[in-house]
């Protein structure tokens, strides 16, 4: 599966943005998605995940209540929908897939799209 993310920006903190990760293939479906970050000088880290039906969700504790991770097998599309965001959310995020959801930044999918800048100001 080929993924594609969008929907990155500069936002002020306390703001809000929504990702979207469009996927070729007939086959999106059957994958797990999750979203994954590296801000300047870190090291690349697991954001959020979703199994195939949209029926377990995992979020790093960074976000959880913060973020939310969807999706929609109909328009093949995987979402992660971020508010109050905080100058420490800046980073490249990263759409990826892989066939089971995993859970820590220790998951390493097998597809990843390319990535979209967040910059969130104070």
């Amino acid at each position: 599966v080929q993924l594609q993310a969008f929907g990155g920006g500069l936002v002020q903190a306390g703001g809000s943005l929504r990702l979207s990760c469009a996927a070729s293939g007939r086959t999106f479906r059957s994958y797990a998605m999750g979203w994954f970050r590296q801000g300047p000088g870190k090291e690349r880290e697991f954001v959020a995940s979703i199994n195939w039906n949209g029926g377990s969700t995992y979020y790093a504790d960074s976000v959880k209540g913060r973020f939310t991770i969807s999706r929609d097998n109909a328009e093949n599309t995987a979402y992660l929908q971020m508010n109050s965001l905080k100058p420490e959310d800046t980073a490249v995020y990263y759409c990826a897939s892989d066939t089971i959801p995993g859970r820590d930044s220790r998951w390493y999918p097998q597809s990843w799209g390319q990535g979209t800048q967040v910059t969130v100001s104070s």
